[in-house]
């Protein structure tokens, strides 16, 4: 088990990404469970996905929090400037950032949102967390970064594990994530920055993103339309629910690689990467059918709902893969941590949320 080295009280923590999915979910656990905590969330709030469901997350965020306790930003981390002025501004113990240009296919039709905050906005948050140690300061005791299980393109070997070699990414945004990964790695090395990154697999649950396929599919099984399932209902998901992921995420934070010198008498990485799956690939027939049942069950669709009227099977789309699979021995032996939420439940109680929010 490794040694938990940062106390979140009291302590200030810069979120990216804050009104996304995880971002907001990780803010309000870490407001639930450190009131002494001031959280300062940055987003560009973009239109990848109805800005809507965004806002209101940062609604429940702003009802659950005190004036101190959470502090907004509508910015982009690619914005240099501010970046630098929020840094200077705020002396963050923990930087957690959860902003990037998400999804495999939107990257085939629009690069240039991937580069620009994949990279260029990763690149100035490692850049204003060198700078933080200027001065003597003591700077950013821990940096998380959200990685994600495309940098594994097509490995053949399941399941996935943090030590296979992933120098082949078959979308640019796996391409952008495994860049992330190699950045942090070299600025970890040059400048002693204690850094973690998080491979996630296919996270889902209530106030998911919209773009996701069963929030997707339960849209259009609703209006009548038409699911296309991908490789011909062959593929199969390491769906990841939510409450699993902010646990992870939370344990990981207060964890930060240990800084030691090596034999040439400088700094080794303080850098680490985890998987964060379920461990357990479900086949996307299977995932549609429990969804469909759960749908029925919250009465978003009728007992009578003809499902096989309303699916096709399609073949693979450019920049997908048959299978994900995390390997998770390493988050387990180091944090004592296992996601355990089955697709059952977590569909359940999407569904539910799906008919408090959705069904007018």
């Amino acid at each position: 088990m490794k040694h938990i080295n940062i106390k979140l009280d009291s302590q200030t923590i810069l979120i990216t990404g804050v009104a996304g999915f995880i971002g907001s979910y990780l803010v309000k656990r870490l407001l639930r469970d450190y009131p002494s905590i001031k959280i300062i969330g940055v987003d560009n709030l973009n239109n990848y996905y109805d800005v809507s469901l965004k806002e209101a997350r940062l609604n429940e965020l702003r009802e659950s929090s005190s004036d101190n306790q959470f502090v907004f930003y509508k910015e982009s981390i690619a914005d240099k400037v501010f970046i630098n002025k929020l840094f200077a501004d705020y002396n963050f113990d923990v930087v957690v950032n959860l902003a990037a240009q998400a999804g495999v296919r939107y990257s085939i039709t629009n690069p240039d949102a991937y580069i620009e905050s994949n990279i260029i906005g990763f690149y100035n948050i490692l850049e204003a967390c060198r700078h933080s140690y200027d001065g003597g300061k003591q700077g950013i005791q821990h940096l998380i970064y959200a990685s994600s299980s495309s940098v594994y393109g097509n490995n053949e070997k399941i399941p996935y594990s943090t030590d296979d070699k992933v120098d082949n990414p078959i979308s640019l945004y796996a391409a952008t994530k495994k860049s992330d990964e190699l950045l942090a790695h070299a600025y970890s090395k040059l400048y002693n920055i204690p850094s973690t990154g998080l491979r996630f697999f296919t996270v889902y649950g209530p106030a998911g993103r919209p773009d996701m396929a069963y929030f997707s599919f339960t849209e259009k099984l609703v209006k009548g339309e038409t699911i296309e399932i991908f490789n011909y209902g062959n593929c199969k998901r390491d769906f990841t629910y939510i409450d699993d992921i902010i646990e992870g995420v939370l344990r990981v934070i207060k964890s930060a690689p240990e800084k030691h010198l090596g034999a040439d008498g400088l700094p080794m990485a303080p850098y680490a990467v985890y998987n964060i799956g379920n461990n357990t690939p479900e086949n996307l027939l299977d995932f549609v059918t429990i969804l469909q049942e759960e749908l029925i069950r919250a009465n978003i669709l009728p007992e009578n709902y003809d499902f096989d009227a309303h699916k096709k099977l399609v073949p693979m789309q450019p920049g997908d893969v048959p299978v994900t699979c995390a390997d998770i021995s390493a988050l387990e032996n180091d944090f004592g941590f296992k996601p355990s939420t089955s697709i059952r439940e977590g569909l359940k109680l999407f569904a539910k949320w799906y008919a408090a929010n959705h069904m007018i």
